[in-house]
């Protein structure tokens, strides 16, 4: 009767722990870095390689792969034919809110943006606007050096996109 009462235990722990564990999203065209970690789970990360253009490293838990997206893999053979009564879906309003509230329940953890348009003349009436922008979040600079780099990292866990998605 114990034994079933660790597992009970055990299959929570292993729920919450599943529905708590943060998903981060890190965007940074400065190192390119681009990357979605379920803390503690598994980390997917685009890559440059040598042979194909990018490459899917995935860590899960103990376990590396490599994937390559790019990579045709059909097979000869039957070809599926489309069907002519093709049905179209519509695009709701209830559909609509929540995708909004889902991506309202992400928080912008980190958010840098210096830009460099190219036009001098831009770049300096950008300035004021950048100016104000820094001074309540964010890091948000006008170069004159030709880079350009955006770095974002956004954060949520699971339980608050099930709740977006329950609560209407």
């Amino acid at each position: 009767m114990t034994a079933l009462y660790v597992i009970i235990a055990l299959v929570i722990l292993l729920v919450a722990f599943l529905l708590w564990a943060p998903i981060i999203i890190r965007i940074d065209t400065g190192t390119n870095d681009y990357q979605v970690q379920w803390r503690g789970l598994a980390k997917a990360r685009i890559e440059g390689d040598e042979k194909e253009f990018i490459r899917i490293r995935l860590d899960f838990l103990f376990l590396k792969f490599k994937l390559y997206p790019l990579r045709w893999r059909r097979t000869p053979g039957k070809k599926k034919e489309l069907s002519a009564t093709r049905t179209k879906r519509k695009f709701s309003t209830k559909n609509g809110r929540i995708v909004l509230r889902v991506l309202r329940s992400f928080e912008i953890k980190r958010f840098l943006l210096h830009l460099d348009t190219g036009d001098c003349i831009l770049n300096a009436k950008l300035y004021p606007v950048f100016f104000f922008m820094n001074r309540f979040n964010g890091d948000f600079a006008i170069n004159f050096n030709n880079e350009n780099r955006l770095a974002l990292q956004i954060q949520n866990r699971p339980i608050h996109i099930l709740k977006s998605i329950i609560n209407l």
